[in-house]
């Protein structure tokens, strides 16, 4: 019975948190292939522990992830919010979620990176550690001194197994060359998620929203602006290209060209203040 108590108050104080999480990355734009696997291992970590409380055998969870892709496919978002359900689901104690990159990690002299780095790991603890770039760690070779960065992280996985979730990211390519540079990392990041780039239609959409965020409208023909704008920046170079970053230096670039348009005129009405036109995209 006693179980029974602890799964129904798992339920009534923990779903609603839980739903209004997924919530959040259902409205995210696109990323269906990431959703599913987002909700596949949430899924397995709230069996798991429903079978921990049922005294039956459980797989060790072990949830340090790759998240793979290019950039501006909502890597960091998706992130936070992972990190968010895992303390839902009793997992991690805190949720938080901590994003740093080599240079947080890495120091210039001997014997400072494992230190630096363990201290990372400890603003980290109870939460997610977030580490953009991953393979930044292993680009100098044997002498650089992110080998050690990287050696602390492994021994800390292993300590902390139970009180921090590791997400490395970064481009695919460059990810998979990372971890044949040390022979424990496969082992220990068992899942792989990787973030698609956007669709022009999925770009449009995130843009639209940026403009609502901000309380402006687009008329008919400025619709029609973006839409060729977005077209533009996808036939462009594909190394720069960066996805909803891209999108969104496009609506700061439109919005700062309306402000030049209107502090021309005197008397703005409200309409005025708030609705974008062709013009603001030239």
């Amino acid at each position: 019975m006693k179980s029974q108590s602890v799964l129904q108050g798992l339920e009534a104080s923990q779903k609603v948190q839980l739903r209004k999480l997924q919530e959040q990355l259902d409205s995210l734009i696109g990323l269906q292939s990431v959703k599913k696997v987002v909700e596949e291992i949430q899924a397995f970590a709230l069996i798991q522990k429903y079978r921990e409380l049922m005294q039956l055998t459980c797989e060790p969870m072990v949830l340090h992830t790759i998240f793979t892709g290019n950039p501006g496919t909502g890597k960091t978002t998706v992130a936070r919010i992972f990190s968010q359900m895992l303390k839902e689901l009793g997992i991690l104690q805190k949720g938080h979620t901590v994003e740093v990159e080599r240079a947080d990690l890495v120091a210039q002299y001997i014997g400072q990176t494992a230190q630096k780095t363990r201290e990372v790991l400890k603003q980290a603890s109870g939460g997610l550690l977030f580490i953009d770039e991953a393979y930044s760690l292993a680009r100098g070779g044997e002498r650089d001194f992110g080998k050690e960065a990287i050696d602390t992280l492994v021994k800390a996985m292993e300590d902390q197994r139970d009180s921090l979730v590791v997400i490395l990211a970064g481009y695919p390519r460059p990810m998979e060359a990372f971890l044949e540079t040390n022979p424990g990392l496969h082992s220990r990041f068992p899942v792989t998620i990787t973030f698609p780039d956007y669709s022009d239609i999925e770009l449009y959409k995130i843009a639209l929203g940026m403009f609502e965020q901000r309380e402006y409208t687009l008329t008919t023909h400025a619709q029609q602006e973006l839409v060729r704008d977005i077209r533009r920046l996808r036939n462009g170079d594909p190394a720069a290209f960066g996805n909803a970053r891209a999108v969104r230096n496009l609506v700061e670039q439109v919005v700062r060209r309306q402000a030049v348009r209107l502090a021309r005129k005197q008397n703005l009405t409200k309409g005025e203040l708030t609705v974008i036109t062709p013009v603001d995209f030239r």
